[in-house]
């Protein structure tokens, strides 16, 4: 892995910031290339990296099927609301960046309750009036759909673009398929989930490079990142109609590289590629 450049300081800390924690949104911010991460960050994105020296191919993979799938979403479809769950730390090509590039009146509201990510993201938003940043547990659906910014910027009596993008795969327990039925319940007929989790492909060698990363993730102090096969995470996404990943495949889940790719593949991917997974899915 490319080792991430100028990683922040302790002078450059946010108030409110732990730098003796470890944060995923940091973490997922170096693989990407960030500078956002301090030396605990560091600590767990090598132990991943020695255990899986391509792991940083998942986060590239999410980030692909993110951008890919929001180039679909703005260009075929007529949404104009966007509520992008766990958005992370602001990196090239965020959400508003993508659709309001296609419709400059696209409202797009991020949710996140990491300090580091509220910080960057709202500095970053500052001087645009389509895109909000609220403070809230994703992992809480009402705390969200109920959160007053949501609610006066997005219309939930029309359809919604749901973004759970690296996100669920964070959720420890068996709760999950109820997070999201809460999430797609609220949305009107028309809406788009999409989402990518880590992913547990039932394979022998690709199974024992998910639960070496898995190990490292929840037996440290992250405490989770669970990769999940493919019936769990299309069970949690209840009512949709899935898209076909692809012109050849039927409905429903791929690896996240492989989700309408931009073109011809002409590498193989990584183990570690072909343990992430997106899905998109319409609400009929």
């Amino acid at each position: 892995m490319t080792g991430p450049s100028s990683p922040l300081s302790p002078s450059q800390v946010p108030v409110g910031v732990d730098p003796n924690r470890p944060s995923i949104a940091r973490i997922y911010d170096g693989f990407l290339g960030g500078s956002h991460h301090y030396e605990v960050d560091r600590a767990v994105m090598e132990k991943i990296s020695t255990a899986v020296p391509e792991a940083v191919h998942i986060a590239r993979g999410n980030r692909g099927f993110h951008n890919r799938v929001l180039r679909m979403l703005a260009s075929q479809t007529d949404i104009r609301q966007f509520l992008d769950c766990g958005s992370g730390l602001p990196t090239a090509e965020n959400t508003h960046q993508i659709v309001q590039r296609y419709h400059r009146d696209a409202h797009v509201v991020y949710v996140d309750n990491d300090p580091v990510v509220l910080a960057h993201g709202r500095a970053l938003l500052e001087d645009n009036d389509f895109t909000h940043m609220v403070e809230a547990d994703i992992f809480e659906p009402q705390a969200v759909l109920q959160h007053e910014t949501v609610r006066e910027y997005l219309d939930f009596s029309e359809p919604i673009a749901l973004l759970h993008i690296g996100t669920m795969h964070h959720y420890e327990g068996d709760g999950a398929v109820d997070v999201m039925r809460e999430y797609i319940d609220a949305l009107a007929p028309g809406s788009y989930v999409a989402m990518a989790h880590f992913y547990d492909p039932e394979v022998p060698e690709l199974t024992a490079v998910a639960k070496r990363i898995e190990e490292i993730l929840v037996s440290g102090p992250l405490g989770a990142g669970r990769f999940r096969t493919r019936a769990e995470i299309e069970a949690m996404l209840p009512g949709l109609e899935l898209l076909p990943p692809s012109r050849t495949d039927g409905p429903g889940l791929s690896v996240a590289d492989e989700w309408w790719q931009d073109g011809p593949r002409l590498k193989p991917l990584s183990d570690a590629a072909r343990c992430v997974a997106g899905v998109v899915g319409r609400k009929v």
